[in-house]
């Protein structure tokens, strides 16, 4: 075997070891679909609640900023994996919105109430 030979082959081989870890580091169409329905079904609580009159403009504008820094560190994350998320930023991602859901449900439910929106009949 040439020395061209070798060198090509050893390329190859670390070429295709390197694949299936270049694989295992992009978000797949579920994991993006399911990192964006729980983005949104966040946001539909909080219009939920502003809507009803169970959040506070102050509790609103907190809620939004969280959900705001949220996103930003997600747009973050995507622009230096070249639009992937890596499962390390996926399991970041969750625990955030683990961390957010509870704060939500809180101020829904903390009986404070906007004075602007009338009580549901």
């Amino acid at each position: 075997m040439t020395r061209k030979t070798i060198t090509l082959q050893m390329a190859s081989f670390a070429l295709a070891a390197a694949l299936p870890l270049c694989a295992a580091a992009q978000t797949t169409p579920a994991e993006r679909h399911h990192i964006a329905q729980r983005k949104g079904n966040q946001q539909q609580r909080i219009g939920q609640g502003v809507r009803s009159g169970q959040l506070t403009p102050g509790e609103t504008r907190h809620l939004e900023g969280q959900e705001r820094g949220i996103n930003q560190e997600e747009r973050g994350m995507r622009s230096q994996d070249n639009g992937h998320l890596t499962s390390q930023d996926r399991h970041t991602l969750a625990r955030q919105q683990n961390q957010e859901s509870p704060r939500i449900y809180r101020d829904k439910h903390n009986n404070r109430t906007d004075p602007g929106v009338p009580p549901a009949r």
